[in-house]
């Protein structure tokens, strides 16, 4: 959206295990509430911070592979990768980036990943490397000037989208059939025409989100309402949904989608400019998008990314600028558990957890 931002040995087995029952006792210990209810000398879980080297660069786009593997989209054309916890990471950008505003990745592995860069015309690419960042191909550069895209997801290893904001009045999609080494634009027919204003947030790679082998999500802002488009045929057709999400202003919407399956998801957003109320920052499904209900205890600000804690039907977690978040009751109340400022998150099925933002700030999940 153009208006967001600037814009296997014995030895080795077991110590994997340990750390992940600590990361899974981390979790588990989220849901158990105030200090009090725990365990004399248990220590709170935390983001702890890990040491990238990149302060100047703001990363909205991650994602984690394990608890061991993640990759990182930042501003500068910086792609950077952890294949040990986030204790060292390499620079793996695409060579002559530089100029380049990667705002979503999707990593398969710790070899394969597809990373989006965002803009006007040339300026929104797709790059896919298959050795670690080593080299890079370059599978789409976008030649419509009319068209922005903003986030990209895959269903599995071979199916994936793009959107961009609308284009003559309607969201376009992007697919992919071969893991993001070619792309064709799917045909406008199926989708519903966009609000005056409309657009998506390029905020943290989760404006498109997807469950199962064909079901995806778009989160739409700036228009009259902020809405949330479904589609259950990988892209062909969608519907539209109103959210009770803070709208009717290019700066307000819906910026980030979670769903645990195919009916159960939370969006979260707001207003992104600082010192702005967002009253109505989160909201929850329960009919795969149909209808959306507003948080009884929403996040006490603008929030740009949610994901569910692993393997949980009731815990997630929503990250902003001013802080993280929690649910314990699938999105119907939120509590703050931390104040450091982050753009995204996400969490794997090894029972753990990774935030990125501002200032080459990102963190594991830690008790």
């Amino acid at each position: 959206m153009r208006r967001l931002g600037s814009t296997r040995r014995r030895g080795r087995t077991s110590r994997v295990v340990a750390a992940g029952v600590a990361c899974g006792a981390a979790l588990a210990a989220l849901t158990v509430g105030p200090a009090e209810a725990r365990p004399l000398g248990h220590r709170a879980p935390h983001w702890d911070l890990k040491d990238t080297g990149a302060s100047a660069v703001r990363f909205r786009g991650l994602s984690a592979v394990d608890r061991r593997t993640a990759w990182l989209a930042g501003t500068g054309g910086t792609v950077l990768r952890t294949t040990d916890g986030g204790a060292r990471w390499r620079n793996v950008s695409p060579p002559g980036s530089a100029d380049l505003e990667f705002r979503d990745v999707e990593a398969f592995d710790a070899r394969r990943a597809v990373v989006l860069a965002i803009g006007e015309g040339e300026a929104s690419r797709v790059y896919r490397t298959d050795d670690g960042g080593a080299t890079w191909t370059e599978s789409f550069r976008n030649n419509d000037p009319k068209s922005f895209y903003d986030c990209l997801a895959f269903f599995d290893r071979r199916h994936g989208l793009a959107m961009s904001d609308p284009v003559d009045g309607r969201f376009r999609i992007l697919s992919t059939s071969d893991g993001g080494r070619s792309w064709r634009v799917l045909p406008a027919a199926g989708m519903p025409p966009a609000l005056d204003g409309e657009a998506g947030f390029a905020a943290g790679g989760q404006c498109l989100v997807t469950s199962g082998s064909a079901d995806v999500w778009l989160a739409t802002g700036g228009g009259a309402d902020a809405r949330v488009l479904h589609s259950a045929d990988r892209g062909l057709t969608w519907t539209a949904a109103g959210t009770p999400l803070p709208a009717g202003d290019p700066a307000r919407g819906v910026f980030a989608l979670a769903f645990r399956d195919r009916t159960h998801g939370l969006a979260v957003g707001g207003d992104y400019r600082p010192g702005r109320p967002s009253p109505r920052a989160a909201a929850g499904t329960s009919d795969g998008g149909r209808t959306w209900r507003p948080a009884a205890t929403a996040p006490p600000a603008y929030r740009s990314g949610v994901a569910w804690l692993p393997h949980s039907r009731t815990a997630a977690l929503a990250v902003g600028p001013t802080g993280t978040d929690l649910t314990t009751d699938a999105g119907r109340t939120w509590r703050t558990i931390d104040t450091g400022s982050y753009d995204t998150v996400t969490c794997t099925p090894d029972l753990s957890c990774w935030a990125a933002g501002e200032q080459g700030r990102v963190a594991r999940l830690e008790s």
